[in-house]
């Protein structure tokens, strides 16, 4: 299955946030340059990995650092794949920079059938948000309501995506390529967002997602969430994707809270290599 992060849509949006994109094979590959110590190169969830085109592009940029994150479709965990990547100079990294564990439910199944696989908490949540309208955004002005809301309902260590990085992903996932939704209370403010992005007729991505005090009273993200994956089937998408969920292999406790949260939607649970990482350009002093 084709990874959003291989589509021309997610390749105009990185390149919008300043790296250079070389699609080469139907594979993209993003080179971010740094002053003075060279490039960092990306390649992440393709469908076939070519070292002879990683080496070539670590020549051209002069990368210093290759981030290799392989899709399940590219590198099974198996010995003989992991031993492949070490024989061309990858490590294991022990923090991974896309989520290595993710939760997909199954479009194919009717609605009836997805619902089955809700939890108690998640109906609940359903049922409370149909009281609350739900509203999408697409415009600049509308997004900037929508950042500002979502700046004002969490804390200031959490992070939140500048308003010109939302207004880039919307550019360049346009149309039915992405969806920003946002429910209201009673009064009209928002409680609470989420961002999906669709990969081809692939996969629906839930890429972001916040809430206020009153929304996460009110359950409302279950509703929100609930729309992304009606949207996917409307798209005729085969997965909803979560994004992300904890990982023991790579834990991180703070994302232990939303991981329970994800997964009281069922699905199935998809696990991923994780990312091998090569410091380039030391390896090839000779031949620059």
């Amino acid at each position: 299955m084709v990874d959003i992060r291989q589509t021309l849509q997610y390749a105009n949006y990185l390149s919008s946030l300043g790296w250079t994109v070389e699609r080469i094979d139907g594979v993209n590959y993003f080179v971010r340059k740094l002053p003075l110590i060279g490039s960092i190169l990306k390649i992440q969830r393709p469908e076939k990995i070519d070292f002879d085109t990683i080496d070539k592009l670590c020549l051209k940029y002069r990368v210093f650092q290759v981030i290799l994150e392989p899709n399940l479709t590219s590198i099974v965990e198996s010995t003989s794949d992991h031993n492949l990547l070490l024989h061309h100079g990858f490590k294991l990294s022990k923090s991974p920079y896309l989520p290595s564990r993710t939760l997909q439910i199954d479009l194919t199944q009717s609605q009836k059938e997805i619902e089955k696989g809700f939890m108690r908490n998640i109906r609940t949540g359903i049922r409370r948000g149909k009281t609350f309208p739900i509203k999408s955004y697409s415009t600049p002005q509308e997004l900037e309501t929508f950042h500002n809301s979502w700046k004002k309902s969490v804390k200031l260590t959490r992070f939140v995506p500048p308003l010109i990085d939302l207004i880039n992903l919307r550019k360049s996932f346009p149309d039915n390529y992405s969806l920003f939704l946002a429910s209201h209370n009673i009064s009209g403010r928002i409680i609470g967002g989420v961002i999906f992005t669709r990969c081809l007729h692939e996969s629906v991505n839930y890429v972001y997602g916040f809430m206020s005090k009153e929304g996460r009273t009110s359950l409302t993200h279950a509703s929100l969430l609930y729309q992304g994956i009606l949207w996917g089937k409307k798209m005729n998408c085969k997965i909803f994707d979560f994004e992300g969920i904890y990982d023991d292999r790579f834990p991180n406790k703070s994302w232990l809270g939303f991981s329970r949260f994800k997964k009281s939607f069922g699905g199935t649970e998809v696990l991923y290599p994780g990312c091998y990482t090569k410091l380039s350009l030391l390896n090839n002093l000779g031949q620059i």
